[in-house]
């Protein structure tokens, strides 16, 4: 009689499907084949690295037991042990079905491997809300410098990029359509600025990370019965200190703004490169073609094509992303009692995915700031698209609206514009001129900061990070 697991990776009519042998079985189930914007630049927030977060808190667990003085030297001492006991994760991942979590099944792991001075100590006082919750705030950080690495290696090309382009007028675009001229260098200014400002919310969103630790039900009965409520408390400070994580007030099991705020930071950075990757791939059109990307991607059938494939991959997280926010506050709204009955499950592959996305959106968006390259004889060639008429504004500020609207509609049914222009004794050449129609584009690009390249404080010992 066939398994489940064999059924399910029969063939099925068609052909489609995995015969035996044509996949090892043995293959994660999510190597990244549906995700390219995210393949091989997400190990800081793989399985792996979720695994070693959980331990690095029950690590920490220990040692601050120590730093408070209950548990004795020899514990702090030999829990780093803990990192050494072989943990099977797809072994973890099945036997966490039955408690609803992988914690319940790693503390029976980590204690059958510890030393004898530390099997006392792992998990006390603790619950798996406490080790889940701190692990996703250890994988945060740990992702977050990397993150923040390409977003300056972003800006810094984009601030290069707009300096270097500064006066290179180009059709500026509202509803799709030619509006008033702008430049190269305004529109590169104003991706920069959205990706500064995303830095900005990403390093201080490195100070919104807390551990947590509040026992069976957000109360920390268990650990004041065993040591003393004064003591509970020193415990509770430590064990922030050890992992180098906030320390609130209160548990906050069961309110979730810490998870909530970082999610929407992720969404922000997301977004700016998203705007940043729409532009370009907008501006690669055949029939725009004034940027293109570093190197184009290939199509399977057709040989000329040369794919804005960084764009494309950049945009495929910016569609995703605020969907995967929206379950992070539908879980919060949702979230019962002193513990969720699966809006708390609901966050973990929401905000993992958030992080895998940040952190395959802002490498590809380094790679194409850095080679992103103009053609300025089609900038100059589609900013003539109109016969002049993109500087129809400065025709109503200088001759009236009115007057402005008559030559506008003439144009329309044929007339010359330059020659009704003469007609109204203005100079053609200096109205139609849209370099001298371009405002404060070039003030815009010269007030540019600059984003420091100091990244948010990383894990230490590589603590939740690969």
């Amino acid at each position: 009689m066939p398994t489940a697991d064999s059924a399910a990776g029969a063939s099925t009519p068609g052909g489609f499907g995995t015969s035996p042998g044509s996949v090892a079985p043995g293959d994660a189930f999510d190597t990244g084949l549906l995700n390219p914007v995210a393949a091989g630049r997400d190990g800081r927030v793989s399985d792996a690295a979720f695994a070693r977060a959980l331990v690095a808190a029950e690590v920490a667990l220990v040692r601050a037991y120590a730093a408070a003085g209950i548990a004795p030297a020899e514990a702090a001492a030999g829990a780093t042990a803990l990192f050494d006991v072989p943990i099977d994760l797809a072994s973890l991942a099945r036997d966490a079905v039955a408690g609803g979590n992988p914690v319940i099944p790693l503390v029976r792991t980590l204690r059958s491997g510890a030393p004898d001075a530390v099997r006392p100590w792992v998990h006390r006082g603790a619950t798996s809300q406490d080790i889940v919750d701190t692990a996703m705030m250890l994988v945060a950080r740990d992702a977050a410098p990397a993150i923040h690495g390409d977003l300056v290696r972003v800006s810094r090309a984009l601030t290069a990029f707009a300096l270097a382009h500064r006066d290179l007028v180009a059709a500026g675009r509202t509803l799709t359509q030619h509006a008033v001229p702008t430049t190269i260098g305004l529109r590169a200014a104003t991706w920069d600025r959205a990706v500064q400002r995303a830095s900005e919310r990403l390093r201080a969103g490195t100070d919104a990370l807390f551990a947590q630790w509040g026992g069976a039900g957000g109360t920390l009965a268990a650990t004041v019965q065993d040591v003393g409520a004064e003591a509970a408390s020193a415990v509770r400070s430590a064990y922030a200190r050890e992992l180098g994580l906030g320390e609130l007030e209160a548990p906050w099991h069961a309110y979730r703004w810490p998870v909530t705020e970082f999610g929407d930071t992720l969404v922000q950075v997301v977004d700016a490169l998203g705007k940043f990757a729409t532009d370009v791939a907008t501006a690669s059109r055949t029939e725009i073609a004034e940027l293109s990307e570093p190197t184009g991607g290939g199509s399977s059938a057709m040989p000329q094509k040369q794919n804005p494939a960084r764009s494309v991959l950049i945009r495929s997280a910016a569609i995703r992303a605020p969907q995967l926010a929206a379950t992070l506050h539908l879980a919060a709204g949702l979230f019962s009692d002193e513990r969720a009955d699966g809006a708390w499950h609901a966050e973990w592959p929401a905000m993992r995915e958030l992080m895998r996305l940040a952190l395959g959106a802002a490498s590809h968006a380094a790679d194409l700031a850095e080679g992103l390259r103009v053609d300025a004889a089609a900038v100059a060639e589609n900013l003539r698209a109109t016969d002049g008429l993109i500087v129809s504004e400065r025709l109503g500020a200088v001759l009236g609206k009115e007057r402005a609207a008559e030559i506008v509609a003439a144009v329309a049914s044929g007339a010359d514009l330059r020659a009704l222009l003469a007609e109204a004794g203005q100079d053609p050449d200096e109205l139609l001129d849209p370099a001298r129609y371009t405002g404060l584009a070039g003030a815009f690009v010269d007030a540019l900061g600059t984003l420091p390249e100091a990244a948010p404080p990383g894990s230490p010992d590589g603590v939740g990070g690969t």
